[in-house]
């Protein structure tokens, strides 16, 4: 089985798929419906206090100065991105069922990546601090920022209702335990740094969110109100974006003047969405509404990040560093 590691699939996201396909097969039904949510529920509410014991606010403003990377990167998560998805669903809402279409939009509205965004940047020679302070930073503001335009696009275009309850879930289980993990910083900080092990229960929470969503989506007919079709199509038009975004990333920041390596951290921190957070988010945000078809873009969105930014990685750090001219010409 040593082909399988070296294979540019993320081992994440095959977990994932495998839950989804579980949850296809065999479902939640009975009381097991009710242990999955509040499961689902507790995972959720640990997953962002994790986050918030994880993510230094002092570090994030330390790096601020380079204010000029931190906004351009801030700029293509929370507008360029939601921009193009409002595009995109509205002129191809015949192209998709209304959830995937919604699921589209979605994807565009969710914060960056830390890991990969970090990693990547690293592996191409690029200004990795500023990629921990533009990755954490989105991620911070994406506790805030993605239900906020979730609630000013995804309402106003009919994608999804948002009732009182769901202001007070995602208070209690998004901004509550996220800001008490901020808080928490000084005692537990130190043992989430120690114990890196802890990924593994944020994965776990990850891909429980997904059976609980699939199996909701089988109770519903989710396959039903889809074809193979709109999975080709759906794939099109996340390649579309991903495209877009890369290119557009890599020729704004040489605009404005950004040397080499602040172009890489620009397109890699700039194109990403991250499935750690969109995901238990998503669990939140759409509470009663069928999730399975809707998380399903940002799903494969994130594999088609991974394979093609891993790609170029590669190549950049073959280039020597004064070919900063040539970064994703190609």
């Amino acid at each position: 089985m040593s082909w399988l590691s070296r294979l540019p699939i993320d081992r994440f996201l095959l977990a994932i798929i495998a839950a989804a396909a579980l949850a296809s097969v065999f479902p939640a039904t009975g009381i097991a419906v009710d242990v999955v949510e509040w499961a689902t529920t507790v995972a959720i509410a640990a997953l962002f206090f994790l986050y918030g014991a994880r993510l230094s606010p002092q570090e994030t403003l330390a790096g601020l100065k380079h204010w000029r990377l931190h906004l351009l990167i801030l700029a293509f998560t929370y507008l360029v991105f939601p921009l193009l998805g409002l595009g995109i669903s509205t002129l191809g809402a015949a192209w998709l069922s209304p959830s995937l279409m919604a699921g589209v939009l979605y994807l565009t509205l969710v914060p960056s990546t830390v890991q990969s965004s970090i990693a990547f940047t690293s592996v191409a020679k690029g200004n990795v601090a500023g990629a921990v302070v533009s990755a954490s930073a989105s991620n911070i503001l994406g506790v805030f920022l993605t239900p906020l335009l979730c609630w000013l696009l995804m309402t106003s275009t009919g994608k999804v209702v948002f009732t009182a309850s769901t202001i007070v879930d995602i208070a209690l289980q998004l901004f509550l335990p996220f800001i008490l993990g901020q808080l928490s910083r000084p005692w537990t900080a130190g043992y989430v740094k120690a114990h890196p092990g802890l990924k593994l229960f944020d994965r776990g929470s990850i891909v429980l969110v997904v059976y609980g969503a699939f199996s909701a989506g089988m109770r519903e007919n989710m396959w039903a109100q889809t074809s193979w079709s709109e999975i080709l199509i759906l794939l099109a038009i996340c390649m579309v974006i991903l495209v877009v975004m890369l290119s557009l990333t890599w020729w704004t920041a040489r605009r404005l003047g950004f040397n080499r390596a602040d172009v890489i951290a620009i397109q890699f921190c700039g194109t990403k969405k991250s499935l750690a957070s969109g995901l238990p988010m998503a669990g939140v945000l759409f509470v009663g509404q069928p999730i399975g078809l809707l998380v399903l873009p940002l799903m494969m969105f994130h594999q088609a990040q991974l394979m093609a930014c891993a790609s170029l990685a590669s190549r950049y750090a073959k280039q020597p560093a004064e070919s900063g001219s040539q970064v994703a010409r190609g």
